[in-house]
């Protein structure tokens, strides 16, 4: 079990950036792989990006492909999600999950075991 703490949330104008950070505790961080997942009021939870355990292998949501990127730095026990050219859309509550593996990292949130408490993001247009 791996507990998270996601931070780096709040409100910014539509094209602006953020940079949110999940941060992890457990000697065997890196033998996790570590998904981004947000919430809209109303709206299901859905897939952002994951990134596998070595951060070689990424994968994105269409809503965000080619404007979010996933890294991660295993000294740090933190895996970073950079946020460019946001829009209203992209307004919700922003959780990081984590699933020991090896492997792709999977997009579905049943697939993940343990969850951060969320951090908000508002993007005003």
């Amino acid at each position: 079990q791996v507990q998270l703490v996601e931070s780096g949330g709040g409100l910014v104008q539509a094209g602006g950036s953020l940079r949110l950070s999940c941060a992890a505790s457990g000697r065997t961080f890196s033998r996790y792989v570590i998904g981004w997942f947000r919430q809209a009021p109303g709206k299901e939870r859905e897939f952002v990006a994951a990134i596998n355990w070595s951060g070689v292998i990424t994968g994105y949501g269409g809503s965000v492909k080619g404007r979010f990127t996933i890294s991660r730095d295993n000294a740090k026990n933190t895996v970073y999600l950079q946020m460019n050219t946001l829009n209203a859309e992209d307004t919700a509550v922003y959780y990081c999950a984590a699933v020991p593996g090896i492997g792709h990292p999977p997009i579905s949130r049943e697939e993940y075991d343990d969850w951060g408490q969320g951090t908000q993001v508002t993007v005003s247009s």
